[in-house]
């Protein structure tokens, strides 16, 4: 375990403005499903095996119905934002039309239990549990699809703009394209690399929509939330699968952001599966439309290697199959691993940070998801668990390391406040800075609650 700063000293490296929040998502902790319609998480988490441990979206944490105790916690910890996600069918429940009364109603309460404890609230509105309806009707394939999420993010304006600054469109697209329907492993499921990539340009078509669409309703700072990472050779010869990589996971959605399109390297490198026809000028303009921010979710980085015959197995969603046609190679994490399988290394969030900076001179950033999962245990109450302590510790001097360097870093959301659902993982990794029993759902904050805690509340 590496050697761990104070909370005094972690945040005298941050500028005084500087905000410090945690996050959440909706379909991970919400729980009560009857009181929404189905999304393509539910309908995916039917499938045997889909989710390693079966779970289901109820009870989840249970947080519709202790969303009191939850803001409490909130306002325990002392941060200044808090993340979390709409569930477009509890909002919505036809995916388009009339908002529901009930379901509109929870998010109300929620924003307005946080401004009353002086915690920003930060709303995603899509964080991957697309209803079911819409899905069943083409999903992001169709071609209507920017024009209903456009109407989707207007409602959301309307709704919530008078005391929601920062809206996101999208989390993670590259998750929803990539692992959902080229390797198949998250909702809705399908294994179509060639879809993979169609849907990768069309989720950022719609977000551009969604932009304009908030832009319109009143909000001031619409963005959009990308899962980047460095991408690094391991051998020698290992180069071309590493830029291909690199080029899917990274420069495909900062490229369409920035005005580029889709770039000669990306459509050479994928022609086996697509033409690209599906590209038009119209929707390389609406996936440029401005953002005031973006946020960047980082755990690890991604190391390439040649195709090695041993059998280690990389960690969760590390394969070359969520790369659609990458040449011949293999992903080789170093240790430390967290309990994902996941390589833990600071420096790729500075690298991260530095990279985005150059590929976006200019924009304001915000790490919006960054934690991990360890095999926490309770032990006379109380959770200690120093590994996450540590990952904190050093992460968060890598963020201040960027801004030292001149990234526009403006804040930093640990992942996450509680033990929640982790998709097809289900219960079995633990990311939360409170234990979530899943039984009696009691919370009980970790010793990195506290850590962080004493981060968040500090003073320079």
């Amino acid at each position: 375990m590496a050697s761990t700063e104070s909370p005094q000293t972690i945040r005298g490296s941050f500028p005084d403005d500087f905000t410090f929040g945690v996050a959440t998502s909706s379909w991970q902790i919400e729980g009560s499903s009857a009181t929404r319609a189905e999304s393509i998480w539910d309908r995916f988490a039917k499938i045997p095996g889909a989710i390693v441990d079966g779970s289901s979206a109820d009870p989840a944490c249970d947080h519709l119905n202790r969303v009191e105790e939850d803001v409490d916690l909130i306002g325990q910890l002392g941060v200044g934002a808090y993340r979390f996600s709409v569930s477009w069918p509890r909002f919505m429940p036809g995916g388009t039309g009339a908002a529901s009364r009930s379901g509109a109603g929870f998010y109300d309460r929620l924003i307005d239990l946080l401004l009353e404890r002086g915690i920003q609230p930060l709303l995603t509105a899509y964080h991957w549990d697309l209803p079911q309806s819409l899905q069943e009707s083409g999903g992001w394939l169709h071609p209507d699809m920017p024009h209903w999420f456009a109407d989707y993010c207007q409602a959301l304006g309307e709704r919530y703009g008078d005391r929601v600054s920062h809206i996101a469109t999208l989390n993670e697209p590259w998750v929803s394209a990539f692992l959902g329907y080229a390797a198949g492993i998250h909702a809705p499921g399908v294994v179509n690399a060639g879809q993979a990539l169609e849907v990768a340009y069309r989720l950022m078509v719609a977000s551009g929509h969604g932009v304009s669409a908030l832009r319109n309703a009143g909000v001031g700072n619409p963005g959009i939330v990308l899962n980047l990472t460095t991408v690094r050779s391991e051998d020698p010869g290992a180069e071309k699968a590493r830029d291909h990589i690199d080029r899917l996971q990274n420069t495909l959605f900062t490229d369409l952001l920035a005005g580029r399109g889709v770039s000669d390297a990306v459509r050479r490198s994928t022609d086996i599966l697509t033409d690209w026809s599906f590209v038009t000028d119209e929707g390389v303009e609406a996936a440029a439309t401005p953002i005031s921010w973006l946020g960047v979710n980082y755990y690890t980085p991604i190391r390439v290697a040649l195709p090695r015959e041993s059998d280690q197995t990389a960690g969760v969603g590390q394969d070359t199959v969520v790369y659609p046609a990458c040449p011949p190679a293999s992903l080789q994490p170093r240790g430390p691993l967290t309990t994902m399988g996941w390589e833990v290394d600071p420096k790729g969030l500075r690298d991260t940070l530095v990279e985005t900076a150059a590929a976006l001179p200019g924009l304001p950033l915000w790490v919006t998801e960054n934690g991990a999962a360890y095999a926490d245990r309770v032990l006379d109450g109380d959770v200690y668990d120093p590994d996450r302590i540590s990952y904190l510790s050093g992460h968060l001097a890598a963020a201040a390391e960027a801004i030292d360097e001149g990234v526009p870093l403006q804040g930093y959301c640990a992942w996450s406040l509680m033990d929640n659902l982790e998709w097809a993982e289900g219960r079995t990794q633990t990311f939360g800075l409170v234990h979530v029993d899943p039984e009696t759902m009691q919370r009980i904050p970790k010793a990195s609650f506290h850590f962080y805690a004493d981060i968040a509340k500090g003073e320079r």
